[in-house]
């Protein structure tokens, strides 16, 4: 089985967990696919791309440069879907091959969590929150830098989780 060491994204290498790379045979044709399991940030950074420039470096030290179509894979962890029509598939005959009556698609979920993914690359995000507290607590939250706060909520909740979970 062909095994994919590193990619490279628009000329972004990205940090890939586990990875699939085969040939679809398909009525309409064939494909060469690389599913990746990626971080959640590769992922929304790419999600609303149509196509990128690839650059597979394989194990056995082949680079594959190619335009390929770049898609998201919903449910379970984070993946990409990289996938370009194929004319001449010499360079790709010691492939895995898959059509389109398989079942068996590489699993590359299996003994990766989410939890694995995080600790690579933490997604950040945006919260508001609405709260009545009395003016005075209001009057002095108004006067904290947003940081500040930031860092003081991120503490308080770190606290609360290890009090339940302990």
């Amino acid at each position: 089985m062909i095994k994919v060491k590193t990619v490279k994204i628009d000329g972004e290498e990205i940090h890939v967990f586990n990875s699939a790379i085969f040939i679809f045979e398909a009525s309409r044709g064939l494909t060469l696919e690389c599913n990746m399991i990626v971080t959640e940030i590769v992922v929304k950074k790419y999600q609303r791309e149509e196509n990128v420039i690839v650059e597979i470096e394989l194990d056995d030290g082949r680079l594959i440069n190619l335009i390929m179509k770049v898609n998201t894979i919903q449910g379970g962890l984070p993946q990409l879907h990289l996938c370009c029509d194929l004319d001449n598939i010499g360079e790709y005959e010691d492939f895995d091959r898959v059509n389109e009556h398989d079942t068996r698609f590489p699993n590359i979920e299996e003994g990766i969590t989410l939890e694995d993914i995080r600790k690579v690359e933490m997604p950040i995000e945006s919260i508001s929150i609405k709260v009545k507290l009395p003016i005075d607590q209001v009057e002095w939250l108004k006067k904290q830098k947003k940081k500040e706060l930031e860092k003081m909520l991120t503490e308080f909740i770190e606290m609360k989780r290890s009090d339940l979970q302990g």
